[in-house]
């Protein structure tokens, strides 16, 4: 059985991907501070895949703790390297706190693979490097624009820091996958995004606020140059993103990690704007929202979606889910967690 590190493997794409990295037949070790997620999503991976993933609780800002891990499972052949901070809006509040953590733990991370001859590791980007794009759909090939916030920005540098590593150490074998957007969540309901204190994120703010954990959703800026002045996003299901990890594991331990440094995007490759997912949501539910239009939030870019012909035709990935079903997926996990939640009082 092969073992893959998972940084950030209690997180919310984290915990999906290390679901369906054990029910393709592979060994996990998480490693996650718990700063934005919580050890019982452990027990929620068991109960969906009847097995028991290693949890190792270590901040990747340590490096002597960082490089401890490989010292305690010298089997690791690959890392997923999701651990990072990831809200724009704070991004843009605390910007010191994201360049320190989201690079600093990479940097470690390649240290750690280097003392311990691990030579595959797939990183979790973002669409977020394209900026305010040229043109759309965007492809893999768009210019990397000025980030529009600190949090982009460090995904940008740590994409930089893995290719310039990989010049006097070209036997690192790199897949960046940049990420539109996320939401959803697993069929089971056991897990799902879960975010500490107020979210960042425009699904789980519809979700709490549906429940009444929220009193309204606020809507930033409804005069984008968009058929409903609303910003347009690209809306991948979570658990469609976590099996292109599968899939990009399988490509770099088979050795078909063709240039050796490898980037695709990951979406549906079609664009949905905030009010028409407010209006889907509503539509499967049932669940009427409260919301008001605020002013645009700094750091958002108006719109963008994936062209996804390149991970559909090279790393052989597609996107299956639709945006009604995913929803559904949302609602019914926040449902199922907050029924638990009343339980546990």
């Amino acid at each position: 059985m092969r073992t893959v590190l998972v940084t950030g493997g209690t997180g919310y794409i984290g915990s999906h991907t290390v679901v369906e990295l054990q029910e393709a037949g592979y060994k996990v070790v998480i490693v996650d501070n718990l700063s934005n997620s919580y050890a019982e999503v452990v027990d929620s991976i068991e109960a969906i895949t009847g097995t028991r993933p290693v949890f190792e609780k270590v901040d990747l800002k340590d490096r002597e703790a960082t490089l401890e891990v490989f010292e305690a499972h010298p089997n690791i052949e690959a890392v997923i390297h999701f651990a990072a901070l990831k809200a724009v809006g704070e991004s843009v509040e605390i910007p010191l706190e994201y360049y320190k953590n989201n690079i600093d733990s990479l940097i470690h991370i390649l240290e750690a693979m280097q003392q311990y001859d691990v030579k595959n590791i797939v990183f979790s980007s973002s669409c977020t490097v394209y900026g305010e794009p040229d043109q759309l759909p965007v492809t893999e090939q768009a210019p990397i624009k000025k980030a529009n916030a600190p949090y982009g920005n460090t995904k940008q540098i740590c994409e930089e820091i893995m290719q310039d590593y990989r010049v006097p150490n070209p036997q690192i074998n790199v897949i960046s996958l940049r990420y539109f957007n996320p939401i959803g969540a697993h069929p089971s309901a056991l897990i799902g995004e879960l975010p500490i204190g107020v979210p960042n994120n425009l699904v789980p703010f519809i979700t709490q606020t549906a429940i009444g954990l929220r009193e309204e959703l606020k809507v930033f800026g409804d005069d984008y140059n968009t058929p409903d002045g609303s910003a347009i996003r690209d809306y991948i299901n979570v658990v469609d993103l976590a099996k292109a990890h599968v899939v990009s594991i399988e490509r770099l331990l088979n050795g078909n990690n063709k240039q050796g440094y490898e980037i695709f995007n990951l979406g549906t490759g079609k664009g949905n704007s905030v009010l028409e997912v407010i209006k889907a949501f509503e539509k499967v539910t049932g669940a009427p929202l409260k919301y008001k239009i605020v002013g645009r939030r700094e750091g958002d870019v108006e719109q963008v979606y994936a062209d996804t012909r390149y991970a559909n035709d090279e790393l052989g990935w597609k996107a299956e889910k639709d945006l009604e079903e995913t929803l559904a997926s949302a609602w019914k996990w926040e449902q199922h967690y907050r029924s638990k939640e009343k339980e546990r009082e």
